[in-house]
Parts: C-alpha cells; structure tokens; sequence
C-alpha cells in the first residue's frame, strides 16, 4: 500500500479558511479570557490538523491578511475593497488567534500592514519555484491563478478537493494564468471593488487576449479589434480607449506583488515543532474541548517516533 499523498510546498491563503469555518459554525466554544466565540479558530486549526495528517506536506507556510485598509492599493485607490466591512474587535480576536496557532502546530507564518497575503503568497511562490517541488496554492480565489508558471503547480480548493492546474485554469477561463491580470483589468473584480470596462464580460475578455496575447499588444494596435469574431467588435476598440486610464489602475490592483524578501530559501518553510505545552494552554484559552490538544500530540509523536507526555 502507498503511503500518504505528499504536497511539498503548500502555500495557505489563511483568510479563504478562517472565514469559511466563521461563516459555517456554530458559535459552540467560548473563550474564557474574553467571553468571544472561537468557532472560526476551532475550524482553521482542525483543517491545518487534518491537512498535516492526511498529506504531511514538506513545506508548509499560511499567509494572512493585516493590511485592511492600509494596503498600498488603498492608496492607489480608495475605492478598492471599501465594500468590505472591517472585523469587530471579537472577529479581531479569532483572526489573531489563527495566526498564533498556526505558529505553535510548527507553520511558518506571514503577514503585513502594506502588502496583502496574496502578495506573500506569490513571493514565497517566486522563491519556493527555484527548485523542482511542485506547489500547492491552497485557496479558492481564482486571482491567484496567474501564480502558475509551472505546470506541476495548482490551486487546492482544499475543501472541495479539487486542483487547478494552468491547464484547467486555460480550459475553464480561455485564458493562460499569465493572462489573468489583463483578464481581471478587463472584466473587474467586484468582490475587491476593482473596476473593469463596462460591457466587457468574462468570454469577450477571453476573446481578446486569445487574439492580442495582452492588454498592451491591444492598445499598441487598436485597429486589429474589430477583426475579433465576437458580439459589438466594431465598438470594442473605442471602449477600451474611452476606459484606457481605469484599465491600467486595475491591472496594477490585480497584479500581486512577488519579491518581498520574506526569505531567501524554501528550506525556511520546513516544519518545526509542535510547542505541545503551549499548545494545550492555547486550547484551553479558546474553551476547547481535549481533542485538537490530542490530534496535535499524535502528530508529535508521529513527527519524533517517539512516545510524549500526554
């Protein structure tokens, strides 16, 4: 019988999960320094619990958001993301607590009050692609895509256990991953607020990068637009031109920053670890009931072949 699936780089877009768990559980475990419900930490730890478990990845780093609303696409634009409502002080609590303990179950962690954590995300991508390891992008947001240079790389919609590799990125969306930003400039993002040109959809988008390969190969020749076998040709070159100055405001917010020097080897994404002592007071902290604390030491074992102290 084979062993494990192995990952050896995975990359955690800790937001995606953290809020999956908020949204989806009860609010059954109370922490007792606060009286705040710590459902979304409950889940984010039993999914890094499982993912460790089930797929002992190598390589392992979670990437988090702290730069809400002091981001430096926020000060190229005032309008990015202000749809979103900023976390309450007990919502605070969780998300700082999902950092904590994704350190003491021996995980690298990242985040920043400038760059968001998809911006991490791609330069502990740029650095970990040097060698041949594949890469797994554990997330479900699609921006991410255009990460996947290689094609041993994916996406994991970890929940829904599926992958997405550039191949099936290409197949579903007609464009390359590295098309993605233009795509994105293109059509807009309205979850992020970024603005795309109006009447310009998802398949129009894909028609005209196929043709043009990019945004600045279309505007180099604005005349080859009509020729593109789509609905409304004819007008789409004057639509681009009348909207050229948003276009390059939101490719800049759609294009992720890769070469923060957050560290200079992949070698310092390997695990360390577990603090178990300290992770058992964290357990107790959040109102928990024994088994992360027992799931933890197993893994502990496991990683050290040897018996430890319950």
């Amino acid at each position: 019988m084979s062993g494990p699936e192995r990952a050896p780089v995975c990359l955690i877009d800790a937001s995606i999960y953290i809020f999956r768990y908020y949204f989806s559980l009860p609010a059954a475990w109370i922490s007792p320094l606060n009286g705040y419900s710590t459902e979304a930490v409950y889940g984010f730890t039993g999914f890094l619990l499982e993912l460790m478990e089930k797929h002992t990845p190598g390589r392992l780093a979670a990437c988090f958001d702290e730069s809400l609303g002091s981001g430096f696409r926020h000060q190229l634009s005032p309008d990015y993301k202000a749809s979103r409502v900023l976390p309450d002080e007990a919502l605070a609590f969780q998300l700082q607590a999902c950092r904590r303990v994704a350190g003491l179950l021996g995980i690298a962690t990242f985040a920043s009050d400038r760059y968001e954590a998809d911006d991490l995300l791609a330069s502990l991508y740029r650095v970990c692609a040097r060698a041949r390891s594949p890469i797994a992008v554990l997330t479900r947001d699609k921006d991410l895509a255009q990460l996947l240079r290689r094609p041993q790389d994916f996406l994991w919609d970890y929940g829904a256990g599926v992958r997405h590799y550039g191949a099936d990125i290409e197949k579903r969306l007609g464009i390359a991953p590295a098309q993605m930003v233009d795509y994105l400039a293109l059509v807009g993002d309205p979850i992020d607020d970024i603005p795309g040109v109006p009447g310009v959809g998802a398949k129009t988008a894909a028609a005209l990068l196929r043709h043009g390969k990019s945004l600045k190969a279309l505007y180099a020749r604005p005349g080859q637009i009509a020729d593109i076998p789509v609905r409304g040709a004819a007008g789409l070159a004057a639509k681009l031109l009348a909207h050229r100055d948003q276009v390059a405001l939101s490719q800049q917010l759609a294009a992720l920053v890769g070469g923060l020097p957050l560290i200079d080897s992949a070698a310092k994404l390997d695990k360390t670890s577990i603090k178990m002592e300290e992770f058992g007071e964290f357990c107790r902290e959040m109102g928990w009931p024994d088994k992360p604390r027992r799931r933890a030491l197993a893994l502990a074992q496991a990683r050290t072949g040897r018996t430890l102290q319950p």
